[in-house]
């Protein structure tokens, strides 16, 4: 019997077959970038994992590494994998508390530090006795760098083999609620998934069409290690460029012209009211309708946002609104939702041509089960299946059925031809002083979907009814000192409440929308690193404003 391939065999044939192809782009400034070659690569992994080897170091032990995506990310995770031992990626924007947690958690040995913003204010999290290791483009430090050692080092020789039940990486879930799990991840889980998504870009790529991604989202995420690294290092052929910094990530992006792109809601939405800052919805969405030039006119909008070479693309994370895509697929992009999470390495879910509809998630990916339970929770069965809480083995039992199916926490609906929507968070529902339980991620979406807002919270926990909290678009914010666009906006919000209450069942309608002074950021510890809404800190920090809001007449307050 054949023993299925690892992610390492794949990345060993390329680095002979694919030699002098170039793997990953990375700009080092000025508009500079540096091309590193599978051999390139492969060359100055094998010499970081020779010398991490010389540390001595248990089997497994665990390698940190805190950075911002870069070309040094994929090397630093090839070369501990190659020396024996497991990646503990960490979120690059987390705080020196998080840093610290995460480090001491996983018993890390040695810490690499990558491209970091905030390096100053974390750098108390790293404890006594982990040694630490720079890699080019960190900030200052008094570490041992990167290059050095690669330099003065020989490259470990040969295939070096993992079994595929040895853990790969530990990837801390980004703790939208308490302290961050460790998801135990297998190298046979990340080698399934990395193949599944390799198959399903190829797939809608076909063959003729060559393979860029551009990585930004955060690789100590899952999302982007399964769907961009792992699948890319798989594929072989792929080409990945980074992006610099978000100043830069327009001419990233042009420079990249990406054939597949991967995004949050968030970032959908942003992009959408960055066109809308430039064309008024309803002049865009005359043009569109006009036949022929319709067409011209969306084929700009996506070369203006640099998405005009994209033959697929894909939200997930959290959800988006039906609405968004719609749009988008107006403008000729093809935006597919997905559906997955860290346990299940993002591979569950997917849209595709045959199967796709504005609100559903896709239909199970090859291999996935899914099935709803009796209380309406999605269970899911994953070939990218986790091997459960790092530490944590009562909460890892309890995540799982009988028959081996992680309980998701989701609440959803399968259709007949297996498309399933995702309707809500069981931990997220809440109840109204009128007893019936209220979803908040639905009305979320109808909120989103106006061009006003770029995030929403709808909350009301024990209230007469919910309510929510609005962030206004970056682009209305700096207006709002003008007393006719502020006016205006209130009555733009009033509209919106009663069209959204319109589509609500009695008992889900918000008592008032509260406009938010300041956006939510992963800096100021409102959204987590992925952009995702964090409930309990906004919650806690109004808390002593609701009784005012809620005693108020009128159904738009500021806070």
């Amino acid at each position: 019997m054949t023993t299925p391939k690892l992610i390492l065999d794949y990345v060993y044939d390329h680095e002979a077959n694919y030699a002098d192809r170039v793997f990953l782009t990375q700009p080092i400034g000025k508009g500079q970038v540096k091309d590193y070659t599978w051999a390139q690569t492969l060359d100055q992994s094998r010499r970081m994992a020779t010398h991490l080897r010389s540390c001595g170091f248990e089997p497994g032990a665990r390698i940190a590494l805190l950075s911002k995506n870069c070309a040094h990310f994929f090397m630093t995770e090839l070369a501990i994998w190659m020396a024996g031992y497991t990646t503990v990626a960490i979120f690059p924007t987390e705080t020196a508390e998080t840093v610290r947690y995460v480090l001491e958690h996983s018993e890390a040995k040695l810490l690499f530090v990558g491209k970091l913003d905030t390096w100053p204010q974390q750098i108390s999290g790293v404890p006594q006795g982990v040694s630490c290791i720079a890699l080019p483009l960190a900030p200052q430090t008094d570490f041992e760098t990167w290059d050095a050692i690669v330099a003065r080092t020989q490259p470990l020789g040969g295939r070096p083999q993992r079994d595929t039940k040895d853990m790969a990486m530990l990837i801390y879930t980004s703790g939208s609620t308490g302290r961050p799990k460790g998801a135990m991840i297998s190298f046979g889980a990340i080698t399934r998934a990395g193949e599944g998504f390799s198959s399903y870009t190829r797939e809608r790529l076909g063959t003729d069409t060559e393979v860029r991604i551009l990585s930004y989202l955060p690789l100590a995420h899952s999302y982007e290690r399964s769907c961009v690294e792992a699948s890319c290092l798989v594929a072989g052929e792929a080409h990945v460029y980074f992006a610099e910094t978000l100043d830069t990530f327009l001419q990233d992006l042009q420079r990249a012209r990406p054939t597949i792109f991967i995004s949050v809601p968030r970032l959908w939405l942003k992009f959408q009211q960055g066109v809308f800052a430039k064309m008024p919805p309803k002049k865009l969405d005359r043009l569109l309708s006009i036949p022929i030039l319709g067409r011209i006119v969306g084929k700009k909008v996506l070369k203006g946002l640099g998405l005009d070479q994209v033959r697929n693309a894909a939200s997930g994370s959290a959800p988006i609104p039906a609405d968004l895509i719609a749009w988008y697929r107006r403008l000729g992009l093809k935006l597919y939702e997905g559906y997955g999470m860290t346990e299940d390495n993002s591979f569950s879910h997917g849209s595709n041509e045959k199967f796709n509809e504005p609100g559903y998630v896709g239909v199970a990916m090859p291999g996935v089960q899914v099935r709803i339970s009796p209380e309406g929770e999605v269970l899911i069965k994953s070939p990218g299946q986790f091997d459960g809480y790092y530490k944590q083995a009562e909460l890892t039992a309890e995540s799982f059925t009988a028959d081996g199916f992680f309980r998701t926490g989701d609440l959803g609906e399968l259709r007949a031809d297996g498309l399933l929507k995702i309707t809500g968070r069981a931990k997220e529902l809440f109840k109204t002083g009128k007893g019936k339980y209220v979803a908040p991620a639905p009305i979320e979406n109808l909120l989103n979907a106006h061009p006003l807002i770029e995030l929403s919270l709808v909350s009301g926990v024990g209230q007469v009814s919910a309510y929510g909290m609005v962030v206004l678009a970056e682009s209305i914010r700096p207006q709002l000192g003008n007393p006719q666009v502020r006016s205006d906006v209130e009555s733009q919000l009033s509209q919106l409440l009663k069209d959204v209450n319109r589509q609500l069942s009695e008992y889900e309608h918000l008592r008032m929308l509260v406009v938010v002074p300041e956006p939510w950021s992963i800096e100021a510890g409102t959204l987590t690193p992925t952009m995702k809404v964090r409930r309990s800190r906004i919650e806690a920090a109004v808390a002593p404003q609701i009784e005012v809001w809620y005693a108020s007449t009128g159904t738009v307050h500021w806070a």
